[in-house]
């Protein structure tokens, strides 16, 4: 069973989380949820620093031994970092989804956008509908 969404960022209806640092950058990863459902993830591709993205569009991939999903952006913005030890160490994301397997840094175009995004009892809702 996945574990409860943490009460601090946003979500989005295909398993995205969203977390809010401040001065208008945001830390975005899978959820537990996700990472479950994909199994044993093996490799992460993740954009080059620097590049834009909107919201909705696809921002990185993740591959387990079962399939292949892409990970969209929860909102619009440029990547101003990714986390290198994804590719040394995919797995991260099963082992700590809302941590160490955290996947790009966003400078938000709208922190606004935000505020379109799920809650952590919504999100959790949201799985709890999917397990049924």
């Amino acid at each position: 069973m996945p574990k409860r969404a943490p009460k601090d960022r946003k979500y989005t209806g295909e398993h995205e989380w969203i977390l809010d640092e401040g001065n208008g950058i945001a830390l975005i990863g899978i959820t537990d949820y996700a990472q479950e459902m994909l199994t044993d993830i093996v490799f992460v591709e993740l954009p080059p620093p620097g590049k834009g993205v909107r919201a909705g569009q696809s921002l990185a991939v993740v591959e387990s031994v079962k399939s292949v999903s892409e990970v969209y952006a929860p909102v619009g913005g440029v990547v101003t970092e990714v986390n290198g030890l994804l590719e040394e160490k995919p797995e991260l994301v099963n082992q700590d989804a809302y941590g160490a397997g955290w996947m790009v840094r966003l400078r938000m175009d709208d922190p606004a956008e935000l505020s379109g995004l799920m809650d952590a009892l919504a999100y959790d809702e949201l799985v709890a509908q999917a397990d049924h």
